[in-house]
């Protein structure tokens, strides 16, 4: 599926949160905190968004998607390769920093992914997780579905295709509640895990970081 919207992908999610995903990005990287020359691994990398950004802030990143499709779509000819996220074909304990962007809800298993991030991270690294959420107040609650389950699709449809883009939206339905996740990754090991939620509670964000040895 991945494959198949990988050439408009970048175009799509412009559209589709009014630019909005870009400042959220930018929101992440800030939690990693990384200084130039670390190594970053840019997790369901997509076409290279965070990876670009990174590279600008000086920083070494490594893209890893299991989408073929969207690693020959990269927009830069920084590094990358094929991966399972769940079996990360990285080095323990290699890495600054680990970042990943609406992925989780794409995954069979969350926890197993968490702990490939405490592996590949290096004590004191930092990791920074970008996932869609849900508001609190119930008027932005409702306005959140009917726009994410009713015009999301059929904007995909229009620009892209229009199964990936009814499947987006249903896949939020996977994904465990904010305590749930952070549970998940405190239970892999990492401390001071928090969650912010962005532009009124529509998009989240997790961080924590590996304990000094």
């Amino acid at each position: 599926m991945f494959d198949g919207i990988a050439g408009r992908y970048d175009l799509v999610n412009r559209v589709l949160t009014f630019r909005l995903d870009v400042r959220w990005r930018k929101l992440t990287l800030q939690k990693l905190a990384l200084k130039p020359g670390d190594v970053a691994l840019d997790l369901a990398c997509g076409t290279g968004d965070f990876a670009t950004v990174l590279a600008e802030q000086g920083v070494n990143p490594i893209g890893i998607d299991l989408s073929y499709g969207m690693l020959t779509n990269y927009q830069t000819n920084l590094g990358r390769a094929q991966g399972d996220l769940l079996d990360l074909p990285i080095k323990t304990a290699s890495v600054e920093g680990c970042v990943c962007g609406f992925a989780l809800r794409n995954l069979t298993e969350i926890p197993p992914f968490i702990d490939e991030l405490f592996r590949v991270t290096k004590p004191g690294g930092r990791i920074a997780l970008l996932e869609v959420s849900e508001p609190k107040n119930a008027l932005l609650r409702a306005g959140h579905k009917l726009y994410f389950q009713t015009i999301v699709p059929r904007i995909g449809a229009l620009l892209s295709d229009k199964d990936a883009y009814s499947y987006l939206p249903a896949s939020v339905e996977y994904l465990p509640s904010t305590h749930e996740l952070l549970g998940m990754i405190q239970a892999s090991g990492f401390v001071n895990a928090e969650n912010q939620q962005l532009t009124g509670g529509i998009s989240q964000l997790f961080s924590a970081t590996k304990p000094e040895v």
